[in-house]
């Protein structure tokens, strides 16, 4: 009910504040909230905040990295081709166009609206100009109570400090407006110059302060901001810091020029360890406070891993009761501007139910390769998929009739991965695995009973059982989801995306009809952050790195392993991939670590072709390594670690490296 009610409110307060409130917005004096009008009833609170919240740059569902963030109402653009913050790293690849690193950054603040200007840029500070005429007019109300008041100051905190966080994780400083501008007839006087990037990342931490201090401690509402949730900002936050105090100098990289100088960009190396210790405290008090944990944190099989992380995504909203994960939730309401498209874009061909253009999520062999077999050695080190019996796992360039690959059953060819991390089944669909009720056949080709083979050309071919079997494993171009190269519908990878979709739930091939709600903020991330500001801490005391390697294996366990693994860097960074695959947080990770250039350097994605093997009486599947057909190598500029500031002709703000 709570949530049906909020997501009305969202709605109603964004459509109002927007469209059909004119006669507020006109009120004077129009330089800031008319509180008389809007702030001094229950209804009109809710309303304020409602839209507020629905303005927040939240990376979520809708976030696209050709468009940027939904500032205002509504996803940016649905019909943004399935492009995905996750093709801008090496999480995935589009079905369809060649993703390129470079731009799925610059994208953002490259979005132009209809008059000119940069939308994002523009609209962020927009927000940040309403949220600062919230906190001037919170002291003035009359007709709600100082508790009240106490939780919208906390509040408007939380808010400024998680739009100034998106501003600095792309720009580094930026302009820090704490109050109110008010227009006198000079331009000159409202523009206001970037700070060090220290002094905004301080700013951030500061606000993170005030919201945690002034916020109620109760985690029951998980739609607005509370104490916990302003210190997991402040955690995700602090960590950010740290790592741009540590890894914004040679060896890792080295910028020069004005912004350099003036240290708009780049904060000294000797503040990692503050901030790294930021990020602790903060994490250490949300893990002591025993109001979180983690969902189906001991299961006790692998398959029951499975479903509970699955679960999870599919509806954040089932698993609140008793201790709880999602900390932060954004809420969807299918067939209104508060929906979003996931399902559509992303379902596997043979349940796209009409709709044109499913499978355009298509994960790597890369994050693949990247979690970890149950038979490990326990010391966490990555497990390739093993395909071919003389162990080379590093060949891309096709079949090879020389090689003996591994053979796997025609009704089980994902028996190639039986021995993986349970997040990988929950992530993805692999080849022959059942979605909604249909066994997801991909294959990308045959290979012949003489040794010859067929790889992305539509045939047929009779096997020495006598039946005739198909390229793609299937007569109809509906009947499977791989590898044909008509119409961008079918995987090119090997691989679809799982996460997220709605299985037991219809959706509807519609636009704006997806509604499971989006994790902002979940446990998980609280642990992880502890574990790796531990791990990267100089000056880590004994206590930080048991808590941290207690956090890292608890995270771990989770999904179903049972032995111990040493909090080392490495460690940590592996476990953020595969725990928070398609989140949309991978290419900030590697964007804070900078190392985004080093990975992506003239770099190939990789795909896993399964190929039917008829040259035995038995049919069987194998699985080649190759480069994805139609694709590019990609390469990520050094200077996007920091965005060009937009405007700078008429703002006079100092560029960016």
């Amino acid at each position: 009910m709570m949530k049906q009610l909020y997501k009305s409110m969202l709605f109603l307060g964004i459509m109002s504040w927007t469209t059909a409130c004119t006669d507020i917005l006109d009120v004077e004096p129009n330089n800031k909230v008319p509180a008389d009008k809007v702030l001094n009833s229950e209804e009109g609170v809710a309303m304020h905040m409602a839209n507020l919240y629905g303005r927040l740059p939240v990376e979520d569902f809708s976030y696209a990295i050709d468009k940027g963030f939904s500032l205002g109402i509504g996803n940016t653009n649905p019909n943004n081709g399935g492009r995905s913050a996750a093709h801008a790293s090496d999480e995935a690849m589009h079905s369809e166009f060649n993703d390129d690193v470079d731009e799925g950054f610059n994208f953002w603040e490259g979005y132009i609206d209809g008059d000119g200007t940069y939308k994002n840029w523009r609209g962020i500070y927009t927000l940040i100009r309403d949220i600062n005429g919230l906190i001037e007019t919170i002291p003035t109300l009359t007709k709600i109570s100082n508790d009240e008041k106490l939780k919208l100051e906390g509040e408007a905190a939380f808010l400024r400090a998680f739009t100034y966080y998106a501003l600095a994780k792309r720009y580094g400083g930026v302009p820090l407006i704490k109050e109110m501008q008010v227009y006198n007839g000079s331009v000159e006087d409202l523009k206001v110059p970037r700070s060090t990037e220290k002094e905004t990342w301080d700013f951030i931490l500061s606000d993170c302060d005030i919201a945690a201090e002034k916020l109620s401690d109760s985690p029951s509402d998980t739609r607005r901001a509370n104490k916990w949730i302003a210190l997991a900002l402040k955690s995700r936050a602090a960590l950010y810091a740290a790592s741009v105090a540590k890894f914004t100098h040679a060896p890792y990289v080295s910028f020069s020029g004005p912004a350099v100088d003036l240290k708009l960009v780049g904060i000294d190396a000797s503040e990692a360890d503050r901030y790294y210790s930021e990020c602790i405290a903060a994490s250490s008090e949300i893990i002591k406070s025993g109001h979180y944990g983690l969902y189906g944190a001991d299961p006790a099989t692998k398959e029951e891993a499975i479903n509970n992380y699955k679960q999870m995504f599919e509806n954040p909203n089932s698993v609140l009761s008793g201790v709880k994960e999602p900390m932060f939730i954004k809420g969807y309401t299918s067939g209104t501007v508060l929906a979003h498209n996931y399902d559509i874009w992303y379902r596997p061909n043979q349940t796209a139910n009409g709709w044109p253009h499913p499978g355009r999520m298509n994960p790597t062999l890369d994050l693949v390769d990247a979690y970890e077999d149950y038979t490990d050695n326990g010391l966490g080190a990555s497990t390739a998929v093993k395909t071919r019996v003389d162990g080379n796992e590093s060949t891309y360039g096709g079949f090879d009739k020389n090689v003996q690959y591994y053979a796997f059953p025609i009704d089980k060819p994902y028996e190639l991965f039986e021995n993986k991390d349970a997040r990988l089944w929950a992530t993805m669909i692999l080849p022959g695995t059942s979605w909604k009720d249909n066994k997801i056949i991909i294959q990308g080709g045959i290979i012949k009973p003489d040794g010859s083979y067929i790889f992305r050309t539509d045939a047929s071919v009779t096997g020495l059982d006598g039946k005739t079997y198909y390229t793609y494993g299937a007569e109809k171009a509906n009947q499977y989801s791989g590898f044909s190269p008509v119409g961008g519908n079918y995987t090119r990878s090997g691989f679809l995306l799982r996460k997220f979709l709605q299985e037991k739930e219809t959706v509807t091939a519609e636009w704006n009809k997806g509604a499971n709600d989006w994790i902002e903020f979940r446990y998980a991330e609280v642990l992880l952050n502890y574990a790796e500001a531990a791990a990267e801490k100089f000056a880590a005391t004994g206590e930080d790195k048991t808590m941290g390697k207690k956090a890292l294996n608890e995270v771990r366990k989770r999904a179903a392993h049972k032995d111990e693994i040493g909090l080392t860097v490495d460690n940590v960074r592996k476990e953020r991939l595969v725990e928070f695959a398609f989140e949309n947080k991978r290419r900030w990770d590697l964007n804070r670590w900078r190392t985004y250039h080093k990975l992506f350097e003239n770099r190939m994605k990789r795909s896993l072709v399964p190929f039917l093997d008829l040259r035995g009486a038995t049919p069987k599947y194998i699985f080649v390594r190759m480069n994805p057909p139609g694709y590019n190598n990609q390469t990520y500029t050094y200077s996007r670690y920091y965005r060009q500031i937009p405007g700078i002709g008429s703002n006079g703000l100092v560029q960016n490296p």
